[in-house]
């Protein structure tokens, strides 16, 4: 009797003429270049856009009302609480780029190598600041910010944030070197990479990253929320091109802490008269 069971035809690898059965597996490496899962990313959007609903809304209540009864005390407590939901958010980051085996450090760009390049990243902040300054302040005029009820608003703002003391300032000062560091590698290091990443394109990572950037800021009224927007946008392009966060955290929180300055010179003596 024959056999009548025969093996199945082995096909060839025409380039190399090895099996095809034998030829290394490459898995697909789109889904691993994420930062995060998608859905963590997602997590955080929401959490960000809550907030930001959550404090205009508590604003918008306690603008209501006589603000001299806020205290110094409640300043420094806000303060320390918003310093406290910023780590909480910074560590929500690094729990989603764990779980893809990455690290905070990978979104900031690394160490400085040399004292020269430290230097070098404080001069590209401070002139990146200048410029996003003057750039800001005639967006606020053509947005009209700088008059009539805006320009009450701005000053009830400051009476309910502006430190008034010196302990104030130095916890100011604390919160706006930490939103610096925090805010960049959120807004910047992750959430422009990882929606450049799911969407292709690195643009459309960095606009949405400053949309979501300036509705992170509800408390801040509408027309101030379209100015940080394109702040947070100026921050990406900046990001983008320095292949690094450090001038960005340094830029954003020099202007932070000038804003404490500039709060508490609004809230004492208000702005000069605008014709």
């Amino acid at each position: 009797m024959t056999n009548e069971s025969q093996s199945a035809p082995v096909a060839f690898d025409p380039t190399s003429g090895q099996p095809a059965s034998s030829l290394p597996v490459i898995p697909d490496q789109s889904a691993h270049k994420l930062l995060a899962p998608i859905w963590h990313t997602v997590l955080i959007i929401i959490v960000l856009l809550l907030n930001s609903y959550v404090t205009a809304r508590f604003t918008s209540r306690l603008s209501a009302h006589d603000l001299s009864s806020v205290t110094e005390k409640a300043r420094i407590i806000q303060y320390s609480f918003t310093i406290a939901i910023e780590f909480i958010l910074l560590g929500l980051i690094a729990f989603g780029l764990r779980l893809h085996k990455k690290k905070i450090r990978d979104l900031i760009g690394g160490k400085w190598p040399t004292a020269e390049a430290f230097f070098i990243d404080v001069l590209i902040a401070a002139g990146f600041w200048i410029a996003a300054s003057l750039v800001l302040a005639g967006l606020g005029y053509a947005l009209g910010l700088s008059k009539g009820a805006h320009v009450e608003d701005a000053k009830r703002l400051a009476q309910m944030l502006a430190p008034q003391s010196g302990i104030g300032l130095i916890v100011w000062v604390a919160l706006s070197c930490t939103a610096g560091f925090v805010e960049e590698i959120i807004f910047r290091g992750y959430l422009q990479q990882q929606i450049g990443i799911l969407s292709g394109n690195v643009y459309v990572g960095l606009v949405s990253s400053a949309i979501i950037f300036g509705g992170g800021h509800g408390y801040e009224g509408t027309r101030r929320m379209v100015l940080i927007a394109v702040f947070g946008a100026m921050f990406g392009i900046l990001a983008h091109v320095t292949k690094s966060l450090r001038p960005a955290m340094m830029a954003h929180a020099w202007h932070d802490a000038f804003s404490g300055f500039l709060l508490r010179v609004v809230a004492q003596k208000g702005f000069p008269p605008m014709h």
